[in-house]
């Protein structure tokens, strides 16, 4: 059976450069530093037995290196998803400040 232990989101941005791929990054860093997880040994599982679902939106889904993104996790099965989301800020230098938004959700498989 496949259960979620937790749901965190986070706000990244690329404030020079329009890079999809380094707001996603810091939106995923920002999620992932809200949580300290103590809860493998009450059910004998590692941070290696991890699911984890990944929920990216950016102005320009496409735009994002997934699997750099997914690099960000140190453990578990990383799957990325990416969805039109965020903002495209416009500046007077002609690139734009790209905001993304992220979701974080672990589940753990246990044995039934």
């Amino acid at each position: 059976m496949k259960n979620r232990y937790i749901t965190e989101m986070g706000m990244g941005t690329d404030v020079h450069g329009s890079d999809h791929t380094v707001a996603a990054e810091r939106a995923v860093f920002d999620a992932i530093h809200h949580s300290s997880l103590h809860f493998f040994p009450h059910l004998d599982k590692t941070a290696n037995d991890m699911q984890i679902d990944l929920m990216i939106g950016v102005p320009d889904p496409d735009a994002v290196d997934k699997d750099r993104v997914a690099a960000i996790l140190p453990y578990g099965a990383v799957t990325v998803t990416t969805e039109k989301g965020g903002l495209s800020i416009p500046t007077e230098g002609g690139d734009a400040i790209i905001v993304a938004n992220a979701g974080v959700i672990v589940h753990i498989l246990e044995d039934d």
